[in-house]
């Protein structure tokens, strides 16, 4: 009876160690794929035109003439005072370029070249993480990169 009590005890203990060391040996953790968005920017190149007005250009300034006129009539006008000609050149060429006539305008096109971009977007593959209880009872995460 003794072998049979000393058996079963026995075998007891080789139940409790195997299912303590079953329990030991399995691991419940969860792995989790991340992705992040990225922008991918493609560039392309335009042609941009628009219409401008551009004056037209007859001759020199009429402020020029004006001035010189201006100079020596205040000059001759005024001999006694010392500042008479310039005088008379500021106010001349102020009138001559007042009284320059309109000369005209004409419309160019004019081109440029610009750079403007399309954008795509997608998700690609950052890290992933696998999340488990460790034998103290600590939940832990680990990062890592496939």
């Amino acid at each position: 009876m003794n072998k049979i009590v000393i058996g079963a005890i026995v075998t007891a203990i080789l139940i409790a160690v195997f299912f303590q060391q079953a329990r030991a040996d399995s691991v419940n953790a969860y792995v989790q794929d991340h992705y992040k968005s990225v922008v991918h920017q493609t560039p392309h190149n335009q042609q941009v035109c628009q219409d401008v007005v551009v004056p037209n250009r007859v001759g020199p300034d009429n402020m020029i003439s004006g001035a010189l006129l201006g100079g020596f009539i205040g000059q001759n006008v005024t001999k006694d005072l010392p500042d008479g000609g310039t005088a008379g050149a500021i106010i001349g060429g102020l009138l001559g370029h007042m009284n320059q006539g309109n000369a005209g305008s004409t419309t160019q096109t004019r081109c440029s070249t610009r750079t403007t971009y399309t954008e795509t977007q997608s998700n690609v593959y950052s890290h992933s993480t696998i999340t488990f209880t460790d034998s103290t009872g600590t939940r832990r995460t680990l990062r890592f990169k496939k």
